[in-house]
């Protein structure tokens, strides 16, 4: 036990957690004001509901004792054995109930990032639904894949340091599942969705960046040199997709925006998450570059799609993710992590391609169940509001709430 190390990853927790306030005031601003409450309630839920889900199975399926290499077991279920001791198999110096509060944050906030693919259409009950199937039947799993004792792609050899494949992908791919089984919005195409109040946009994307050093500097489960390396690399990758975007933003219409700026942070922390604690601090201003343009370049597709993801979380967090969790079998590299391993840049073009097996199997896992999951909701409950609803917004017609009072 080290005391440093715990007080550390506790930290580091809060951290993670005030990401999912930060995630709603960023979406919420992003909305017509007619659905900012909505929004903001779709992402302040979850810490309640995820919260106890995990508490009651969801880490016993995504942490606990290996079944088939795709699952855990039921045998922590209620936190029964996951006590104040050390569970070596995740570290051996917190305890194992710091390790899973913890896990839990990442929990709460993959699924938030879901919402904005349907912000401003879906009805309350039904999005409380989905969210406790999804979080059982594809984070759970997709978790032990990755990061459980035993997990198959952890025991290929999948990097993922933070949540590229896990968090990101995962998400993201959903939310195209969920785009398109849901439809476009009232007026899509023809009016102008024009965000609200982008100053709150401004300060969530902020309460991200900030909260994301816990979520990445704070997987190292440990107060020291890997933190450190994690810590720096997310800050620089982040600051550089910043710029990449706008760069390309101010490039392609001819003038640099907040919301670019914004979107351009949280595409360089999600495609550095998976590399963070695998890569030095060049390595990760070159990811966050790409991460910038790339992630410009697949929300402008999306209207040539024509698909309505409503915040773009496609373009940010699935196609981010991908980016990153694919640079990580490039720019992985030993020295910075002996436990990792090294990339294609650094004499290993195997990294790679077990990177692109992981990416390739979380996409179809969620994407597909995920598809079918919605499908059977919209035909036992419904998704969506209706027409009448959906027009006079879902702070009025589904909480009976404004959020100003003008």
């Amino acid at each position: 036990m080290n005391p440093a190390d715990t007080a550390f990853v506790l930290v580091s927790a809060a951290l993670v957690m005030l990401m999912t306030p930060g995630l709603a005031l960023f979406y919420g601003g992003m909305v017509r004001s007619k659905n900012v409450l909505a929004t903001i309630m779709q992402n302040f839920i979850l810490l309640g509901v995820v919260g106890v889900q995990w508490a009651l199975f969801g880490y016993s399926l995504a942490f606990g004792p290996d079944v088939g290499h795709l699952i855990g077991s039921l045998d922590w279920v209620g936190l029964n054995g996951v006590g104040l001791e050390p569970f070596k198999a995740y570290s051996e110096t917190i305890p194992h109930q710091t390790f899973m509060i913890y896990q839990a944050m990442f929990a709460i906030i993959t699924p938030a990032l879901i919402t904005g693919a349907w912000a401003e259409r879906m009805k309350f009950s039904a999005f409380l639904v989905f969210m406790v199937l999804w979080a059982t039947l594809v984070y759970d799993p997709v978790a032990h894949w990755v990061w459980g004792d035993g997990g198959w792609l952890k025991n290929l050899g999948a990097l993922d340091f933070a949540g590229g494949t896990v968090v990101h992908i995962n998400a993201g791919i959903a939310a195209l599942a969920a785009a398109l089984v849901m439809g476009r919005r009232h007026g899509f195409g023809t009016e102008a969705f024009i965000p609200h109040n982008l100053p709150m946009t401004i300060l969530g994307a902020g309460l991200l960046w900030f909260g994301w050093f816990g979520f990445n500097a704070g997987s190292a489960l440990a107060a020291g040199a890997l933190a450190s390396s994690a810590f720096t690399a997310t800050h620089l990758a982040t600051c550089a997709a910043v710029l990449s975007w706008v760069g390309a933003e101010w490039f392609h219409r001819g003038k640099p925006t907040t919301l670019g700026a914004a979107s351009g942070a949280v595409a360089g922390l999600v495609a550095v998450t998976p590399a963070a604690g695998y890569v030095g601090p060049m390595s990760a201003i070159l990811i966050g570059l790409g991460a910038g343009i790339v992630c410009y370049l697949a929300v402008l597709a999306k209207v040539k799609l024509g698909y309505d993801d409503s915040l773009d979380v496609v373009g940010v967090h699935c196609i981010g993710g991908i980016w990153g969790a694919l640079a990580t079998g490039l720019f992985a590299t030993k020295a910075v992590n002996a436990a990792g391993g090294d990339g294609l840049f650094f004499g290993n073009p195997g990294q790679l391609g077990i990177q692109a097996l992981a990416v390739l199997a979380t996409l179809i896992f969620s994407f597909v169940v995920s598809w079918v999951l919605l499908k059977l909701i919209d035909a036992t409950m419904g998704l969506r509001v209706t027409t009448e609803d959906e027009v006079a917004g879902l702070d009025l017609a589904e909480h009976q709430e404004a959020g100003y009072s003008l």
